[in-house]
Order: structure tokens, then sequence, then C-alpha cells
């Protein structure tokens, strides 16, 4: 199977069918949350992802629209019906099987705090191959990554909304696996909207050089 692993669109839908459509025909897509920003709704976005049937799970931008401080976005009709339904439809983590492979996704952290900011360099990262899975997605720190460890592929696809990784040139990225191989893949583009990156003064810095966790096409 070939599955597209996308995360953090954060409402940017030009940058998102751009992903989609390049990613080519896949068998299964996956996005490991933050779809829309916890101050601003996209309903187009959540409608790609809703009618499209990719599996999603809950980041903490979707947790604050559905807490207490999202009253007012979900009361005054921002939100469609169909999506606020959706969203609440989501879970925190996805434990799922592609092609006989143990897929376990969430958008931050395995472990608590959840909103952790696991980047490649973080030393919990190792932590990641004792989770009872062969494949382990993430999400929320915009970083692309695939690392093998132990017996774990840990896949973070980055942002396909808006790019942070000043490694990647702040190009938006997404992943393919093949089942097949067990290997995996980052792709980047350039966005649709110039706008979205962070550029080089605001971006958090990530020190380390890659290591190899991650390929270019």
């Amino acid at each position: 199977m070939k599955i597209g692993i996308i995360s953090d669109v954060h409402c940017n839908l030009p940058a998102l069918l751009r992903a989609l459509d390049e990613m080519g025909e896949v068998d299964e897509i996956l996005c490991a949350g933050d779809m829309v920003y916890e101050y601003r709704f996209s309903n187009p976005v959540v409608d790609v992802l809703r009618q499209r049937g990719i599996k999603t799970v809950l980041g903490n931008h979707e947790e604050v629209i559905l807490s207490q401080d999202g009253q007012r976005m979900r009361r005054d009709g921002v939100i469609s019906p169909e999506n606020l339904a959706f969203l609440n439809s989501l879970p925190k983590v996805l434990e799922t099987r592609l092609d006989g492979k143990r897929v376990y996704m969430v958008h931050g952290s395995p472990w608590p705090p959840e909103k952790e900011y696991l980047y490649p360099s973080h030393p919990y990262i190792p932590r990641l191959a004792k989770i009872d899975a062969d494949v382990v997605i993430l999400g929320h720190t915009h970083y692309p990554m695939i690392r093998q460890v132990g017996g774990v592929l840990v896949i973070n696809p980055g942002s396909c909304g808006e790019a942070r990784d000043p490694r990647h040139d702040f190009r938006l990225t997404y992943a393919i696996m093949d089942t097949s191989t067990g290997e995996a893949v980052i792709r980047s583009f350039v966005s649709p909207d110039e706008g979205r990156g962070w550029g080089e003064e605001t971006a958090p810095q990530e020190t380390e050089e890659g290591e190899g966790i991650y390929g270019r096409e």
C-alpha cells in the first residue's frame, strides 16, 4: 500500500489541494491534526478531509475549538454542522492496521505533556521504540522527520500548510510511506500562498542537521 501523510494544514486550502494532487494515487491518506487554527476555522479545508475520508486525529488547535474557549466559534455558526460533528468524532490517538502494519498516530506527544514538541533532536525520540506499533506518526512541530527507532518507523510529515523548518528551506512538506518496502520519503513543495512560511527570523530554531532523517523529492 502507498500511504500519504499530512499534518498541520492550518486553514491553507490551496496548499492542502496541492499536496493531495502532488502525492498522486495513494491507497490511504492520514492527517496528524491541526487542520485549522484555534482562532480561525476553514470549512473548505475540513470539508476536503471529511469528504475524502482522510483518517485524522485531533490537534491542539481543534482541541481548543472543542473546549470552553471555543464556545463562541461553535455558537456563532462559523463551523458547519457537518464539520462540527466531524471534529467531535476525531480521536486524540489513532491505532490502526494498514497492510498488516500497526500504525499509531498522535498529533503531539504520546506521553504527557501531550503538547510537547518532539523535534528530531528531542531526547524522547528513542522512547518511541517502546510503543507497540510498526509505524508512529507525529505532527505538531512542522519539522519533517523519518527515523527508524528500534523496530518502529517514526514519521513526521512536517506541515503542508505553514512551513517552519529552516533545514528544508521553509518549504511545505508531506510524506509518502510504502508498506510493502517499509520505506518513507518526505516530499516538499513551494506554498501557493508565499506568505505562509515563517521566514528565517521568526522560525523556531532546530540545530540538528538531520542525519539523513528525511529525504527530499
